[in-house]
């Protein structure tokens, strides 16, 4: 088996680039590997009945521990990176073991209600704008730490939230200095009482395409059960989250809690790197991430 995948684990106590590799058996092709994670499709239930996924014939899913066999044996990832994993996603004609694969990792923000008021009036060229600053003045302390400069390019898809549905998607260019390619970020983010079911797509910019076209059928086969939907959210009871849409598309959710919730998807090379960053220990990312990004309307406080 082909080993195609890296990690990089961004900790302030670890001050060089963590990255394990994946054993390499030859006895085991990427097809046969795969078939041990017992992909399926249908009705899948992920958490504790949190959420229901009617995954479609053209879609597979594989569970938890398949997920953490995916991402830590054939990816290359240490075992932390599979932590709370609910399950992955990918499209039934792609092996995500073969060099040009990829999947889409299922985890959730118990982050808070997100009050999504005033999310159509968020300017996302200005929010955009205001990403960048804050990556740029974070390289400084990425560079001091050890780690190549950051770039945020732009949208490579713009913010979407459907505001019936509560169910949100977006796409991010980041270019990583001394790598050959440019890094696609692809999320997706439905919301619910108390958090967010997130997606995040593990692939390269030049299969954008590929995967903003599963996008839809994920939005429409993905979302939580009763007790647990936005519209079950009971004010004064139930957490909120001290950021809106905006807060969540420039990553305050990350930065929540000391771990982060989400996952920096990259390509360096050849080689799909997905980079785990927690924000607790990572001073650099609380001054990217930690301010009050919150408020609807793509204003920050």
């Amino acid at each position: 088996m082909r080993r195609c995948r890296a990690v990089v684990l961004l900790l302030a106590s670890f001050p060089a680039v963590l990255g394990a590799q994946a054993p390499n058996d030859s006895t085991m092709t990427p097809e046969q590997f795969l078939a041990t994670l017992a992909p399926t499709s249908g009705r899948v239930t992920v958490g504790k009945d949190l959420a229901t996924l009617n995954v479609p014939d053209n879609f597979r899913f594989i569970g938890p521990e398949s997920s953490k066999r995916l991402l830590v044996d054939a990816w290359g990832n240490p075992p932390v990176v599979a932590e709370g994993v609910l399950g992955m996603l990918y499209p039934a004609d792609v092996n995500p073991v073969a060099d040009t694969g990829w999947g889409v990792v299922v985890t959730y923000s118990e982050s808070g209600y997100v009050d999504d008021k005033g999310a159509e009036s968020i300017d996302y060229d200005k929010l955009m704008k205001s990403m960048k600053k804050e990556v740029e003045k974070g390289n400084k302390e990425r560079v001091k730490q050890g780690y190549e400069p950051l770039h945020l390019v732009g949208w490579a898809e713009p913010p979407r939230y459907n505001e019936a549905t509560h169910k949100l998607y977006w796409a991010k260019e980041l270019d990583f200095e001394g790598s050959p390619q440019h890094t696609l970020n692809y999320s997706v983010r439905i919301l619910g009482r108390r958090g967010v079911l997130v997606l995040n797509a593990v692939a390269g910019m030049d299969q954008l395409t590929a995967v903003a076209a599963t996008v839809p059928s994920m939005l429409a086969f993905t979302d939580f059960n009763q007790g647990n939907r936005y519209a079950d959210y009971r004010e004064g009871v139930d957490p909120k989250a001290a950021f809106g849409i905006a807060g969540l598309i420039a990553g305050a959710a990350a930065a929540k809690a000391g771990l982060f919730k989400g996952l920096w998807l990259a390509i360096l090379g050849l080689k799909k790197v997905l980079i785990v960053v927690v924000a607790a220990v990572a001073g650099f990312f609380k001054k990217i991430f930690g301010r009050k990004t919150a408020r609807p309307g793509g204003a920050t406080g």
